[in-house]
């Protein structure tokens, strides 16, 4: 039971890791991404969103599962003491993005103009040579995470996210600056193009981090493959077929796991035109405010569960391979709980505070603008949780060999949000608010439907009260009493961005104060689980002089 524990906490650990690194990168984004728009205005960022939306589409298609795929073969092989075959898989996933991320990046470069209309086509052709250099990048994230270390993977997403910001803000000004007499549309298209830059440049420093990394661990590398007396090497042809047959799932899962968005984008753009006679530009504005600023700040505490399904996919899937049910599911049991132990609070504090968090990170914002942003934020909040669980339910199936199920899932969920969608954008008034009410009925389908798999796939018995229904209403009286700190504040200071600042600021203190004594009174947490945590024993000895923890 102890060693259970210590597996637990080590994969929870090196989440924490993980995680960390990508709220610090969404934070770094948000950030960034504010003095961008107000370089290049609203009408770049509805040039760049659905350039992007795109890019990450054919990068899904292409590269993107290769980290996922690479981190669960090699970590299988890992399991196994298979060091040489280890190995040979890094070296042909090597090969393999070469030659599919080469020919993704050339169809991305010459197929914009079919792809996109207008200006937002160029923006995809200076995102086209990225592709190739990202599949170069999630095979090394990949081999690193199936040695489950995070740190490596960590850094780099750091590194790239710096560089990103930095170069975009610069290219977007100077290109801003060069077209200066130019129309407005045209200018706006060119500073979306700067963003793009940045990030290709972002990837580009990330690839050079991990290539030095991996260079200082060969001899490390090289000692390991020497012991190594494995009999069975796997043939190159063997290799092939293993990443292409692990890949392939892998890739249509999360293919049509994003593609929501892609959709949804797609519909709204169209029937808003179509059915009621909304201009082109405005269209895709108000799309932008969604993409950019609604949707952007609900992916931050999605990124914590992205960072436990990267951690959690390795050591579960080592794991089945050696047999131990009862391992995968104190695995599945402990990811889950401490995922909603974070994304519940999450979500109930963006849905309450949802207006003054878009105000404090995009000031230049026009009040209107900023109101639509804050009730998209809102409207988006029971997503955060469905996603959070979703997307670790899709790296479980995907450890335990039921790949493929996840891609079932998907395309039902994908098919009933389509057609509530379609349904709300065509025939009700709520125009760009008919998207939050699809994606959350899709995130609710595909946690439904792979919690479903995953019990018949492993036997796994879900806990409600502490990991669902507790860490709820402690959440509920965060919200409350934050509302109310955050508004009380404002009433008493001056009117403006530093009062907002400062209510934000107490709101989230007292609300995550309070979330903290709550949860851990009722009980949903005891003493054991958090010192699975990153920093446990400086909570828990907070914790027990506050006499929170329950005996």
């Amino acid at each position: 039971m102890q060693e259970q524990s210590k597996k637990s906490s080590s994969f929870v650990k090196q989440a924490g890791i993980l995680a960390a690194a990508g709220i610090l990168c969404r934070i770094i984004g948000l950030l960034y991404r504010a003095p961008l728009t107000a370089i290049i205005g609203e009408t770049g960022n509805g040039y760049y969103a659905p350039a992007y939306r795109y890019y990450q589409m054919i990068l899904l298609i292409s590269s993107y599962s290769i980290p996922v795929a690479v981190s669960k073969v090699i970590s299988q092989r890992l399991a196994l003491r298979q060091y040489q075959n280890a190995q040979r898989i890094f070296r042909c996933s090597l090969l393999y993005v070469v030659i599919v991320g080469g020919a993704a990046s050339l169809f991305a470069f010459f197929g914009a103009d079919f792809l996109i209309p207008g200006n937002a086509a160029m923006v995809l052709r200076t995102l086209a040579p990225t592709i190739f250099f990202s599949g170069l990048l999630g095979v090394l994230r990949g081999y690193f995470q199936a040695n489950k270390t995070m740190v490596q993977t960590s850094v780099s997403q750091i590194i790239e996210q710096i560089l990103n910001a930095a170069v975009s803000i610069g290219m977007a000004w100077f290109l801003m600056s060069l077209f200066a007499g130019e129309s407005e549309s045209t200018q706006a298209a060119w500073g979306a193009v700067g963003s793009a830059v940045g990030t290709g440049a972002g990837v580009l420093i990330a690839l050079a981090f991990m290539l030095l990394v991996y260079q200082m661990n060969r001899k490390v590398i090289q000692n390991r493959l020497k012991r190594d007396r494995t009999a069975d090497l796997l043939s190159t042809g063997e290799i092939f077929k293993i990443i292409i047959f692990m890949v392939t799932p892998v890739l249509l899962s999360t293919c049509a796991y994003n593609a929501s968005s892609l959709i949804n984008q797609s519909i709204y753009i169209g029937l808003m035109q179509s059915v009621h006679g909304a201009a082109y530009e405005e269209v895709l504005t108000i799309n932008g405010i969604y993409d950019t600023q609604a949707v952007g700040l609900s992916n931050i505490p999605i990124a914590i569960a992205s960072a436990m399904a990267s951690a959690i996919l390795p050591s579960i899937a080592g794991s089945f391979e050696t047999k131990n049910k009862k391992d995968v599911n104190q695995k599945i049991r402990t990811a889950i709980k401490t995922i909603m132990f974070i994304a519940i609070p999450a979500a109930v504090g963006m849905t309450a505070l949802a207006r003054p968090i878009v105000w404090i990170l995009y000031p230049s914002l026009e009040k209107e603008s900023m109101d639509l942003a804050g009730g998209l934020l809102a409207a988006l909040g029971a997503s955060i949780v469905f996603y959070s669980l979703s997307t670790l339910s899709n790296a479980i199936l995907q450890a335990v060999g039921k790949a493929t199920r996840p891609i079932v899932n998907a395309l039902i969920a994908l098919a009933a949000q389509s057609a509530i969608a379609s349904a709300l954008v065509a025939f009700t008034e709520l125009g760009i608010y008919s998207l939050p009410v699809a994606v959350t009925a899709y995130s609710f389908l595909m946690c439904l439907l792979n919690g479903i798999s995953v019990k018949n796939a492993t036997g796994y018995r879900q806990e409600f009260v502490n990991t669902f229904l507790l860490p709820f209403w402690a959440s509920v009286l965060m919200g409350v009493l934050a509302f109310g700190v955050y508004h009380g504040v404002v009433w008493l200071l001056p009117e403006g961005y530093a009062g907002n600042a400062a209510g934000l600021v107490l709101a989230v203190a007292a609300g995550a104060c309070v979330y903290f004594a709550a949860v851990l009174k009722f009980g949903a947490m005891g003493s054991a689980e958090l010192l699975s945590m990153p920093g446990g024993r400086i909570i828990v000895k907070f914790a027990a002089k506050l006499h929170l923890l329950k005996k």
